[in-house]
């Protein structure tokens, strides 16, 4: 223990979210910088559907809800439903992870490319770093899953679900984030 009850493992997570906080941060804060600056190029008023990003932010958030689920049954039940659980966050990820591709591939087809102007640049930037934690975050979420499949955690506790789950909903948060600045605040203007 570290402190106040915080373990290692927890106070590491925390650590490493601070520093990708930072990381978010400064993306933000470019994309909004260069929000305007298209040279005549899409934007994200003409490029972007807010509306399947909403609907593919519903699947994020509901994995948010099946992870705190997953660390409730975990001190509620022992571990008997934090595998359901846990599966149930993988495959909302997933489906999260897979509309981000559909719409990558339709802004490609559309000619909307990291290459081509800053607001290609900033968005694939900032929606690529994050895409990349949701899969770190799924590659992790699963060998939590296969060490619950094989009764790693009957203690009522873990640190390791606990530390996956700081990780998972800072995903969330930043995602949020993300949307409001990117699918209402910037495809509106």
């Amino acid at each position: 223990m570290t402190g106040a009850g915080m373990t290692k493992s927890k106070l590491g997570v925390i650590t490493f979210i601070a520093s990708e906080a930072n990381f978010f941060l400064l993306l933000i804060f470019a994309y909004v910088y260069y929000h305007g600056s298209t040279g005549g190029g899409p934007s994200a008023a003409g490029s972007l559907d807010p509306r399947a990003a909403g609907i593919n932010t519903v699947f994020l958030l509901a994995s948010s809800a099946t992870m705190w689920q997953a660390e409730r049954s975990l001190r509620r039940e022992g571990a008997s439903g934090l595998p359901l659980w846990l599966l149930a966050t993988i495959v909302l990820g997933a489906i999260f992870l897979f509309g981000q591709g559909r719409e990558y591939a339709h802004l490609i087809s559309q000619n909307v490319t990291v290459s081509r102007d800053l607001f290609g640049a900033s968005f694939f930037t900032l929606t690529g770093f994050h895409g990349l934690h949701v899969l770190i975050g799924l590659i992790t979420l699963s060998i939590v899953f296969g060490l619950a499949l094989a009764g790693d955690f009957s203690k009522g506790r873990s640190d390791a679900v606990e530390a996956v789950a700081l990780y998972w909903h800072f995903v969330d948060v930043v995602w949020i984030v993300i949307f409001c600045i990117i699918y209402l605040w910037s495809a509106s203007t």
